[in-house]
């Protein structure tokens, strides 16, 4: 997709939310649900149509942990880091599964601190999928090699 391409799609998402109270929120989340990810290109779009500062839209991009703003990677890990998930081994799940993928460029490991799903703990999310009672094998299956 072209920048002016993007651009356009980009003003057409905000366009669709303009009318809502507290609607960067969810144009932002729709951009990056369609697009992959909030390009910094795409800032002084969303800031035209919510007739916000261009510093304005990049401080709520970057604010929250839930927007990208380059390409994810292949496959994306969120441990559990709720209570419940830590009481029964997410903390040590999270350490070893950083431990064993680290430097893998295709994975992207990270931590939410609650998925609601705490009577199955410990959770995570593997690649945008809820998963309960996941240990490290279960991730790592999740996780293949990359081909050589």
């Amino acid at each position: 997709m072209s920048a002016v391409e993007r651009a356009r799609r980009v003003r057409e998402i905000a366009d669709g939310h303009v009318a809502l109270r507290g609607g960067l929120l969810p144009a932002l989340h729709a951009v990056q649900d369609e697009l992959g990810h909030l390009d910094p290109a795409d800032s002084p779009t969303l800031a035209e149509v919510f007739g916000l500062s261009t510093a304005e839209v990049h401080g709520v991009v970057s604010f929250y942990d839930d927007f990208r703003t380059a390409p994810p990677p292949p496959h994306v890990v969120r441990v559990c880091r709720g209570e419940a998930c830590q009481s029964v081994g997410s903390e040590e799940l999270l350490a070893q599964v950083r431990d064993t993928l680290a430097g893998r460029a295709d994975v992207e490991v990270g931590e939410v601190f609650c998925l609601g799903n705490c009577a199955l703990g410990p959770c995570a999310l593997l690649d945008g999928v809820l998963r309960g009672r996941v240990d490290h094998d279960a991730i790592l299956r999740q996780v293949p090699e990359p081909p050589r």
